[in-house]
């Protein structure tokens, strides 16, 4: 089978090689020595558990380079233990990366969490979002007042829930069984000034549940 590429389309994927060789020259510019370190510097003390949206870039919004930080994105940002590729990412930091910080980063005006809050649909993405669903359910069902969680809550609260799990995950539990220095952190990211917050305690072994 042959493809061609056409059109719009290729002139718009020559653009992103463009942009990569002007990039590219800027860095060594700056910092001649730039790109020769990051050979060698995949060494981070973080793993960034964050949303797939093209909002939110992990390292840029923290201000550090490539090779600083290993970072895992998904929809919704979930830390879901039946995921393989998220279990080889979650294993690969702890056991070989030996990160020091487990970072959950949720985002206000997350497509996941407002789709989570539609009927679920028979799709990927429908099956992909049953926890947040799920985790909706019930904080309706504990309302008070009958009333679904303000959107932003319930990114906060996934946010939580995804904490909760990684205290749960044998991965995480063998290394705090092994005393590996590790924490987990829970926190958002709000688009529109671009700042992060904090939205649990830290969690160590001493102190295994985070809180809103």
């Amino acid at each position: 089978m042959k493809f061609a590429a056409v059109g719009k389309d290729s002139a718009d994927i020559s653009n992103l090689f463009k942009r990569n060789r002007a990039w590219a020259e800027r860095k060594t510019r700056s910092d001649p020595g730039f790109f020769k370190r990051l050979v060698s510097q995949q060494n981070p003390h973080y793993f960034w558990i964050g949303c797939s949206d093209s909002r939110v870039p992990a390292t840029e919004i923290v201000d550090l380079d490539p090779g600083e930080m290993f970072v895992h994105r998904n929809v919704a940002n979930l830390a879901n233990v039946s995921d393989p590729n998220f279990s080889a990412a979650l294993e690969f930091a702890v056991d070989v990366l030996q990160v020091r910080h487990i970072i959950v980063v949720g985002h206000y005006g997350c497509g996941g969490i407002a789709a989570a809050t539609s009927d679920q649909t028979d799709c990927e993405i429908g099956r992909w979002l049953i926890p947040v669903r799920e985790l909706r359910k019930r904080l309706l069902h504990n309302s008070p007042s009958g009333e679904a969680p303000h959107p932003n809550a319930l990114c906060d609260l996934n946010v939580l829930a995804q904490v909760e799990a990684l205290v749960l995950n044998p991965i995480v539990g063998a290394a705090w069984a092994r005393d590996a220095d590790l924490t987990l952190h829970g926190w958002v990211y709000e688009i529109a000034d671009g700042l992060l917050k904090r939205v649990c305690t830290p969690v160590s072994p001493g102190r295994q549940r985070g809180t809103i």
